[in-house]
């Protein structure tokens, strides 16, 4: 097979036109672990760690629904001395806390237990994560590394290259964590305009995927609303209620300034294809896609 010939899932998903709008996975709580070496296909769970070390650590993640990150800086020569790792918790007040360590040998890493417990302090800046894993998905490293040096560039102390964060077919894939904001569908301009408009607290909705405390039609409902209001806060629209009627949904969201509005949003959810979602899934799958029926004030 030619390059020419060559299937690549981002390219496919742009010429159907899959929507971005409520694809992004659920979770609170992230840990990141900066890992120089090779990262394997699985991430976390093929690196060679103390056997002890890496179940505890994944036990620990397991109970409270963690997603583990491989991390890297994108910087030449690699960096030298302990690596970092990272615990960060977005909770349901909107807080973020997070906490840091570093890791000489692998039983340095059972630290990441006891912060899962005990989670940091507040005020830390935002950790901006690119997902360039390609040998999870070649789309996720043709286009998420060219991203990943435009934003380290611009923010060399918030950007850090990631393992698999899903979506490959939304490739480059860039997450704002622990607020947990998901966005796909980027190259290297689009990708500085967004991050520099979500640091300043202006979510837009073009290349949102969503926000991963929300379910994909809560999801879908805020982006509409931005869509229709304009770029807004991350805590600016607050879903305070959802009802499911088979494939249809009613979404409630509040807008909490400059006053407080109610808005019912109506979203019907579909399965498309089968498609091939992946570069390396050879079995067409189907997807579920959303579509916004109406908003009326609540």
């Amino acid at each position: 097979m030619t390059t020419t010939d060559r299937f690549f899932c981002a390219d496919a998903a742009r010429i159907r036109g899959d929507s971005l709008a409520g694809s992004a996975p659920r979770g609170t709580v992230w840990v990141l672990i900066e890992y120089r070496g090779a990262w394997p296909a699985n991430g976390y769970d093929g690196i060679d760690l103390d056997p002890v070390v890496k179940a505890h650590v994944w036990a620990a993640a397991h109970a409270v629904r963690a997603r583990i990150f491989l991390v890297r800086r994108l910087v030449r020569p690699r960096p030298e001395g302990p690596g970092r790792w990272a615990v960060l918790h977005y909770e349901r007040s909107g807080a973020y806390r997070q906490r840091w360590g570093t890791w000489n040998s692998d039983q340095d890493l059972v630290e990441i237990a006891e912060a899962l417990r005990s989670p940091g302090p507040l005020d830390e800046p935002p950790v901006v994560l690119v997902c360039v894993h390609g040998q999870h998905d070649i789309c996720c490293a043709v286009r998420g590394r060219p991203v990943a040096r435009a934003l380290s560039e611009r923010w060399p102390n918030l950007v850090w290259e990631c393992t698999h964060v899903g979506g490959d077919r939304f490739a480059a894939n860039v997450v704002v964590v622990p607020d947990g904001t998901y966005y796909g569908v980027l190259d290297p301009a689009s990708a500085v305009g967004v991050v520099e408009e979500h640091l300043a607290g202006r979510i837009h909705p073009d290349f949102l995927r969503g926000y991963t405390d929300l379910a994909p039609p809560q999801q879908v409902a805020v982006a509409a609303l931005l869509a229709r209001f304009g770029p807004a806060g991350r805590h600016d629209y607050t879903v305070t209620g959802t009802a499911r009627d088979g494939d249809d949904w009613r979404v409630r969201v509040e807008l909490h300034a400059p006053h407080p509005t109610a808005f019912d949003v109506e979203v019907r959810a579909r399965r498309t294809g089968p498609y091939r979602l992946t570069c390396r899934g050879p079995v067409p799958s189907p997807a579920v896609a959303y579509e916004v029926r109406s908003i009326h004030p609540a």
